[in-house]
């Protein structure tokens, strides 16, 4: 079944990263035999980010560069052709599944918020409470060097689009991919997230 092997893949080669021969790859799957000279991939990512946009996902960019980032590692280690399936077939069919798990992400996260609230002593322990995560997350961004602390914040700047453009205008800065500045700024919040669960327990 189609979505068994979608649910192995996800378990597996997490830290599969794109290389500049599998992105070539992936470039001439996309021209179908023609050479658009990379226009075809600039089209398909803007579709995905719509596809993922009407789907109201907080982050479209990143799903369309996750899914092509699965497609990429599809023919890299699958050697799939594409007389199998047209292209942008195939890249919706991936779509599909990693919205699937954006679902699955978002609908984890809400529980696991409802999991870390206060009890009901009242709205005085609730306010301590968050008084207490924001002067923990200040503590913990505080101590990043000053490069990173400026990329986490500039990372998680405005509401939907302007944090798009934002992003966008972020990774041109820094002269890198915004696969690669997603995957930069996962691990400094990450980090992030580590440092507040020890300070709020230490606390």
């Amino acid at each position: 079944m189609m979505s068994e092997f979608f649910a192995q893949k996800a378990e597996q080669k997490k830290d599969w990263t794109l290389t500049a021969r599998a992105f070539h790859r992936l470039l001439n799957w996309l021209d179908e035999g023609s050479s658009s000279g990379g226009r075809e991939y600039l089209e398909m990512r803007r579709r995905l980010v719509a596809y993922f946009d009407r789907k109201n996902c907080s982050a479209p960019d990143e799903l369309a560069d996750e899914t092509l980032n699965r497609v990429a590692r599809r023919l890299e280690e699958e050697n799939i052709t594409e007389s199998e399936t047209p292209a942008a077939k195939y890249c919706y069919i991936v779509a599909r599944f990693v919205f699937m798990e954006y679902l699955r992400g978002a609908q984890k996260a809400r529980v696991l918020s409802d999991d870390v609230r206060p009890a009901p002593y009242g709205i005085d322990n609730e306010k301590e409470t968050q008084e207490k995560l924001l002067r923990c997350l200040e503590h913990c961004t505080d101590k990043l060097d000053s490069l990173n602390r400026d990329l986490i914040l500039r990372y998680y700047t405005g509401h939907e689009r302007v944090k798009i453009e934002n992003r966008r205008g972020l990774a041109t800065s820094l002269g890198i991919s915004m696969n690669a500045l997603s995957i930069r700024a996962c691990r400094i919040r990450d980090k992030i997230e580590g440092c507040v669960r020890q300070c709020v327990e230490t606390e």
